[in-house]
């Protein structure tokens, strides 16, 4: 068998349930908009005049999930090795072992730096 058939059928499989999740919710969800749901959210703060007109809007909510997506991304990079484990051997190991640590220490910096944190 191929081995790219696997990787395949994940990939049908999440194609269904992410497609079938938005049929779904469009079938079953209430279709009543009110000015409470086409509201923006921004991150628990009230969007007022004077939260976006004259002050500078905290992002730090959106630079922690845009860390959590790079570094998301990057792990995925790893489902390949993973399968091809047993051909690669050593070489194999040592390549993983560079990647993690590569993964890692920008990862360290940023926590180091504060990304990280909520306050």
């Amino acid at each position: 068998m191929n081995p790219y058939v696997s990787l395949l059928i994940m990939a049908a499989v999440a194609l269904v349930v992410a497609a079938g999740g938005l049929v779904l919710s469009a079938i079953v969800s209430p279709n009543k908009r009110n000015r409470v749901k086409t509201a923006n959210y921004e991150c628990g703060i009230d969007p007022t005049p004077s939260n976006t007109e004259h002050g500078r809007f905290p992002v730090g909510f959106y630079l922690v999930g845009m860390t959590f997506i790079i570094f998301d991304v990057e792990v995925v990079f790893l489902y390949p090795w993973a399968t091809a484990f047993a051909e690669l051997r050593i070489f194999g190991m040592l390549a993983a072992l560079l990647f993690i640590a590569l993964i890692t220490v920008p990862y360290v910096l940023e926590w180091r730096r504060g990304g990280l944190d909520w306050d």
